[in-house]
């Protein structure tokens, strides 16, 4: 197939591309290779992508619509996978605007080109921080999702909101991932796992948040890639059984579906930072802070709805996990 993979350069993007490159699909990778943190993580994410004769990268901002449907113009594009967005819960409160342009404006400029375009499936990220004050566990695509806690949270509820509406309307396919927690080798520098582990190696104390109560679905890239492409694959379509009368919110009428990708088994924050520093071989100092505005306390994910659609099983331990994560960590920035 002929892909698009947007924010190739990020971490979900890059790995996803990698993949299906791999796998022998011809891929189009696009990115801003925005400054929200190290370009030059993505420029050596592009590095490794590059190696694949099967792979196209072009710098375009999504907000641009008229970038973005010049693009679709020249490609014949069969799906998209839609990782691109402005990340980062906390950040969503220092700048906002950069949000409406990325999580918002962008996801229109794609959905009008994939509806022009006649897109055979559209998988866009979505997240776990749609559940915002939820607290009923495990996190369920049945739950109700109407009180998000950040404006991040906010957009990426927005974004299903705005899909179904084209589902509904064009018929166009579209499925949307609530990702829990995900880490491994090439991972973002803001979050927890590059964070902890500059920390241990450094010998400096660990920052760590809400006094280590979290606990979060840590989910291994690989398992996480597995599951995306297996929902690709399954383009998505109408609920038969669905009732107005009573509304299932992970699915539709309309060719849209919703589901949670994730470990489904929580671990506690400490804990995870002790099985960090055991992979690292080095231990630290922790200084517990009080939780964050914006933080949500606990996620788990109810995975099954996933599993029985698609066969997705995550096949990649926490301590396995984190052993993957160490080696490119060290190999990696020791170079730097």
């Amino acid at each position: 197939m002929k892909l698009l993979v947007t924010g190739a350069a990020g971490f979900i993007g890059y790995s996803l591309a990698n993949a299906l490159c791999a796998r022998g699909d011809d891929v189009i990778g696009i990115d801003n290779l925005n400054d929200y943190y190290d370009v030059g993580l993505k420029r050596d994410r592009l590095q490794q992508l590059e190696r694949h004769a099967n792979f196209r990268f072009a710098q375009l901002e999504m907000a641009d619509a008229n970038a973005l449907r010049a693009l679709f113009a020249e490609q014949r594009i069969e799906r998209v996978l839609h990782m691109a967005a402005q990340a980062g819960v906390r950040y969503s409160l220092e700048n906002p605007a950069a949000y409406i342009d990325s999580n918002l404006m962008a996801f229109a400029n794609l959905l009008e080109c994939c509806r022009h375009h006649a897109v055979e499936h559209l998988v866009y990220a979505s997240s776990s921080s749609v559940y915002g004050a939820n607290r009923s566990m495990p996190f369920s695509t049945s739950d109700n999702v109407d009180h998000p806690i950040s404006l991040y949270a906010a957009t990426k509820k927005a974004n299903e909101l705005m899909a179904h509406s084209y589902s509904h309307l064009y018929r166009l396919p579209t499925t949307g991932l609530r990702f829990f927690t995900v880490y491994g080798p090439w991972g973002r520098p803001d979050m927890s796992p590059i964070l902890f582990a500059d920390a241990i190696m450094q010998g400096k104390p660990i920052k760590v948040f809400n006094e280590g109560r979290h606990r979060r679905d840590f989910t291994y890239i690989d398992d996480i890639v597995a599951g995306v492409i297996g929902c690709l694959e399954r383009v998505a379509s109408s609920n038969p059984e669905w009732s107005g009368l009573d509304p299932d919110p992970a699915s539709s009428s309309a060719p849209w579906r919703i589901y949670n990708i994730g470990r489904g088994e929580p671990v506690e924050l400490l804990r995870y930072i002790e099985l960090m520093e055991r992979a690292l071989g080095k231990t630290t100092d922790r200084e517990l802070l009080p939780a964050q505005p914006g933080d949500v306390e606990d996620t788990y994910a109810d995975i099954a709805p996933l599993t029985a659609d698609t066969g997705y099983t995550p096949q990649t331990s926490i301590e396995q996990g984190l052993h993957h994560f160490a080696r490119w960590y060290i190999d990696y920035y020791s170079t730097k």
